[in-house]
């Protein structure tokens, strides 16, 4: 498949990984905006603002980097289509070999802007933030776990030891938790609606919840709470090495999913807070978009891009 790469000569580009022309058919009327990822993909390399940054294709995850989070039996049923029915539909896309390219470009996404994380400071996946993929099985549009594979892999390469999950996804993230429940070198923190899916949620080692309806004001004096107990952690059990931000964009107001209240002002501020708390504690950071479920797609895109925007200016002052 053809696919353009956007150069940069600019050795403060941004590193941005991308995979929308990977395609996943779905059928017609289904409720995920997989258009999202191809718009914001555009927005960006239209954008003077990040005119100097790189827009690259990922390497697929391999079975190695997968099988660091995933069984090696659902690995293979994945690959080879043998998924059950009811499997398939927990997922929530149709299996295509389409499907199963997309799954590993995506995760391969996370891995690559995790590594290019470590030595740019920052780096983002324009899809990613697959949290609900347990080791076994997947569920709510999640395949395979790329936050818990990119750290992972990086942890099996040698290049990290400690690291964090700042998962601001609306939904809570069952799977990361399932899946690093006994793993102490990796803290994984989980902002979302107390009555949202998942209806089963697997704890975290810190899940905060909110109340329907939750305003940006009390949001982001959650956050600051969570952020204060990542600090707190850190000073007892040593420093992080990557933090992977999972930058939602379902906690919106008009999100058909959502069932929060923050604006578009009170998500720049959420970003702009965790970004902050990554660079006062010179934390590397590797951001993945999320969940996003507003009937006008532009919204999901204009929230998506003002992350990126956020981070380009996080770049452009460290």
């Amino acid at each position: 498949m053809q696919h353009q790469v956007y150069p940069s000569t600019n050795s403060l580009a941004l590193r941005l990984y991308y995979t929308d022309h990977f395609d996943l058919p779905l059928p017609d009327g289904h409720r995920f905006p997989m258009a999202k990822y191809r718009l914001l993909r555009q927005r960006v390399a239209e954008s003077e603002h990040h005119r100097d940054d790189v827009l690259i294709v990922p390497q697929a995850a391999t079975d190695e980097e997968l099988l660091t989070c995933h069984t090696p039996d659902y690995v293979q049923r994945v690959q080879a289509g043998t998924l059950t029915k009811q499997e398939v539909r927990r997922i929530g896309f149709p299996w295509s070999t389409k499907m199963v390219e997309r799954s590993r470009r995506s995760t391969g996404a996370t891995i690559s802007a995790a590594r290019a994380a470590l030595s740019d400071g920052i780096s983002a996946n324009l899809a990613g933030g697959t949290h609900h993929a347990f080791a076994g099985e997947g569920e709510g549009y999640c395949v395979f776990n790329d936050a818990a594979v990119a750290i992972r892999t990086l942890q099996a390469e040698g290049l990290i030891q400690r690291a964090a999950i700042i998962d601001l996804d609306v939904h809570q993230g069952n799977g990361t938790a399932s899946i690093l429940k006994d793993d102490p070198s990796v803290f994984t923190c989980s902002v979302h609606g107390v009555k949202n899916f998942p209806l089963r949620k697997v704890p975290s080692d810190l899940d905060l919840s909110l109340p329907d309806g939750t305003g940006d004001e009390a949001y982001c004096e959650a956050l600051q709470i969570v952020l204060n107990t990542l600090q707190k952690h850190q000073k007892e059990s040593g420093a992080f090495d990557l933090v992977v931000y999972l930058a939602g964009a379902d906690p919106f107001q008009n999100d058909r999913l959502g069932r929060l209240s923050l604006t578009m002002n009170g998500l720049r501020q959420r970003d702009e807070i965790v970004l902050q708390w990554c660079r006062q504690n010179e934390l590397p950071v590797a951001i993945a978009m999320a969940g996003g479920y507003a009937s006008d797609v532009i919204e999901i895109v204009d929230i998506h891009f003002q992350t990126l925007h956020l981070a380009k200016v996080w770049s452009l002052s460290c």
